[in-house]
């Protein structure tokens, strides 16, 4: 699984011209499933994710956790992370998890998150959405269950 988290002050995301999930300050986790991931691969992701120290403390310095800020997570699925740009000019996604196991990898996903104690905000599978962020810093990281990052 592959991750791009924001960190944001605001993020929301829209389908077909409503807002379908949003939240302040926190995380916006832009997350791929890949083909051969698993359960595992989002508990680690979700873990990773949920304790990475990207907020600052009292001296400014980045010290605090997405729990330790009381901060919010907007998840939202994107196949298009695991597209392939190094042959042609249009991007292959040959790698990417068939969409059914996808979508339930997602979903554990963000229950793990849940089940950290955080509040947890989604988009949705397979729509075409809009996503709005202010993005913190900016600070964005790229989070990976494999090697590949």
């Amino acid at each position: 699984m592959r991750a791009v988290v924001q960190r944001v002050k605001e993020a929301h995301v829209n389908v077909d011209g409503r807002i379908v999930g949003a939240i302040s300050h926190g995380l916006l986790v832009l997350l791929g499933v890949g083909e051969g991931d698993t359960e595992e691969d989002g508990r680690y992701l979700a873990e990773k994710i949920s304790n990475l120290r990207v907020f600052p403390d009292d001296q400014g310095k980045m010290n605090l956790s997405i729990k330790d800020s009381g901060g919010e997570i907007l998840a939202v699925s994107q196949f298009t992370l695991y597209g392939d740009c190094r042959k042609g000019r249009r991007p292959s996604f040959s790698s990417a998890a068939h969409p059914e196991v996808a979508n339930q990898l997602y979903l554990n996903f963000v229950e793990v998150l849940r089940n950290h104690g955080l509040k947890v905000e989604t988009g949705v599978f397979q729509a075409h959405m809009e996503v709005g962020l202010v993005n913190d810093g900016p600070v964005t990281l790229i989070v990976s269950s494999g090697g590949e990052f």
